[in-house]
């Protein structure tokens, strides 16, 4: 995950313009200089207070990082507003853009009273704290989450699966009352900027009309869908196998508790019970790497690696010093991973639990990829300093990772010979556990949250609405009956802690057209699937051209340097996932699929 943090800047002594002054040209020049300036002197601040508050949980870092939360979103929200002011203005590109770029950098909006604004500065703080925190606790005896998520992934016995699924669930019930009343504030701060609701105001800040990027996400899900299916429905019916169809029910749909993950958004626990017979073996990159004595640092070194064989400078001698690679013991920390830009300059970092395994190393080169694309913009307006769109900034990172194949694993060290390709459809299978079955889990995190803010989905069905688009998108069901006495989106991290989760929908939709094309670049000729970019600095040029734009630009002019097309296109993951798909038809030929 990347920490995007809102940025704002402190009050000025500035007095507002005369309301029946003519505004000019060198007016808004003047306030974006004063913005600019503003954010530079004050952004590190800020980020080095969050940074403290998840690296240490306590009642005073929570309080700390309300109250910057608190002035930080009210002289964001001032900012957005004045802004406004030159929207009549006839100006160069560049300087609409950055204005625009002003308004609509929010993730959630304060209203303009102090003390609504202090409060839901306070409420955005207890819940990631709440989140971090989190225990389920049995006479006694308590897990955090990666001792429940053990449990989840590793065993096959529906009640041990059962209590840890609804046990961590327990940790969000008091989160759901914290929950509405953000909502409302967040609203009605969103309407003071001009904005129907917070979804409206997150759908805004993608280089077209918020109607038509709801209308793009449909039509990249209609693409990849016919994939899920098949996946789904081979899935489903290798799990009745195991468990039975008291277990399972006669509906389509899949137990959320048997997918081998705490919010059933990747699969890859449970290959074990579905791969294909003639899959042969895959590679144990979680045994490869304790074979090779690889540690958290180790793993960190050799992602930093890839990235430097493109024509990427190494990270700097600070990033070593002052990242957390391991949960320590004496103290609660937020582990969920998060890349940092905490001077918007040179001080990057990253903060994670790191686990020995596969799991853990991919996600470092996630990590990594958000920082090399943060100290690639630096020299970009500091309203620039972010991704070219927020799907953008977690794509790259899984570009990457799409790289780390067999080949790959060989140059490294961690294996001695290249497998065959009769190995190949295993792997994709194993891979499409991770990546096609995220795809629509991705997308619905933000559905629920839209239809919240708009309404829709009114307080009291908050969990009856989550589960009904889970049920809609993934064919995925609750366990056990959930009431509203619950509050089950509150137990994935980026509900209360406030994450558009849209970028992770594109980002999967982004990293397998990137890695086509970067692919050819390189002149790599096969199975999409086989190619690593690795050391190959025709296609790391691409790629750090599009690094270097940052949000200069729309998205679809990186776009355009990137892929030589300025449309997503979710083809790529189809073609990548081709064999497989085969494989899967044949698989369920005769089966019951749907639900």
């Amino acid at each position: 995950m990347l920490l995007l943090f809102t940025l704002a800047a402190c009050q000025t002594n500035q007095s507002k313009p005369e309301q029946n002054k003519q505004l000019t040209q060198q007016d808004a020049a003047e306030f974006l200089q004063m913005v600019e300036d503003t954010y530079i002197k004050e952004s590190e601040y800020a980020a080095r207070v969050a940074w403290v508050q998840a690296n240490f949980i306590t009642d005073d870092t929570v309080w700390l990082g309300a109250k910057s939360i608190e002035k930080m979103g009210a002289l964001q929200v001032k900012f957005a507003n004045q802004a406004k002011k030159f929207d009549d203005l006839d100006l160069p590109d560049d300087m609409r853009r950055r204005l625009e770029k002003i308004k609509g950098s929010l993730t959630l909006a304060a209203p303009d009273d102090p003390e609504k604004n202090a409060e839901l500065a306070q409420i955005m703080a207890k819940l990631e704290a709440m989140y971090g925190a989190g225990k389920y606790c049995v006479d006694g005896e308590c897990r955090d989450l990666g001792e429940l998520s053990k449990v989840i992934a590793e065993s096959r016995n529906h009640k041990e699966l059962l209590d840890a699924w609804t046990g961590w669930r327990t940790i969000a019930v008091p989160m759901r009352e914290k929950y509405q009343r953000m909502v409302e504030l967040a609203n009605e701060g969103a309407r003071e900027l001009g904005f129907a609701d917070t979804g409206a105001m997150w759908r805004a800040g993608y280089d077209m009309p918020a109607d038509d990027f709801a209308e793009e996400l449909d039509r990249l899900w209609g693409q990849v869908e016919p994939l899920y299916d098949a996946l789904q429905c081979h899935v489903r019916s290798e799990l009745t196998e195991q468990y039975g169809d008291e277990v399972m029910g006669d509906d389509g749909m899949i137990p959320a508790h048997l997918l081998g993950n705490m919010w059933a958004q990747d699969w890859t626990a449970v290959y074990d019970m579905v791969k294909p017979d003639n899959a042969g073996e895959t590679i144990d990159v979680t045994a490869r790497l304790k074979a090779h004595d690889y540690d958290a640092k180790k793993m960190v070194k050799t992602a930093e690696n890839f990235f430097v064989s493109l024509g990427l400078d190494p990270l700097p001698e600070t990033f070593w010093e002052r990242s957390l690679f391991l949960k320590p013991k004496d103290r609660d920390v937020v582990c969920h991973a998060s890349a940092w830009d905490i001077d918007n300059e040179d001080d990057i970092r990253i903060k994670m639990c790191i686990k020995e395994d596969y799991e853990d190393f991919v996600t470092v080169h996630h990590e990594l990829g958000h920082n090399f694309y943060q100290r690639a913009y630096k020299d970009k307006s500091i309203v620039y300093r972010t991704g070219a769109n927020d799907g953008f900034h977690e794509a790259i990172g899984d570009t990457i990772a799409l790289s780390m194949t067999p080949k790959y694993f060989k140059d490294i060290g961690l294996i001695d010979e290249i497998p065959s390709s009769d190995n190949d459809l295993g792997m994709l299978m194993k891979k499409a556990l991770e990546k096609v079955a995220f795809v629509p889990f991705g997308l619905m995190i933000d559905q629920w949250r839209w239809q919240v803010f708009n309404g829709e989905i009114s307080p009291d069905e908050y969990n009856a609405g989550w589960w009904r688009l889970r049920n809609q998108y993934q064919g995925v069901k609750a366990p056990v009956e959930r009431t509203e006495d619950q509050f089950d989106p509150g137990a994935k991290y980026h509900i209360p802690g406030n994450t558009p989760y849209t970028r992770y929908f594109l980002a999967h939709i982004l990293q397998f057209q990137f890695h086509r094309e970067l692919c050819k670049t390189a002149g790599f000729e096969g199975d999409l699937h086989r190619c690593s970019i690795y050391n190959n600095k025709a296609a790391g040029e691409k790629l750090i051209k599009v690094l270097e734009m940052g949000a200069e630009k729309p998205w679809q002019d990186a776009m355009q340097v990137i892929a030589n097309s300025r449309d997503m296109d979710a083809t790529a993951m189809l073609d990548y996932f081709a064999p497989l798909k085969l494989w899967l038809d044949e698989q369920n030929k005769d089966r019951q699929c749907g639900w």
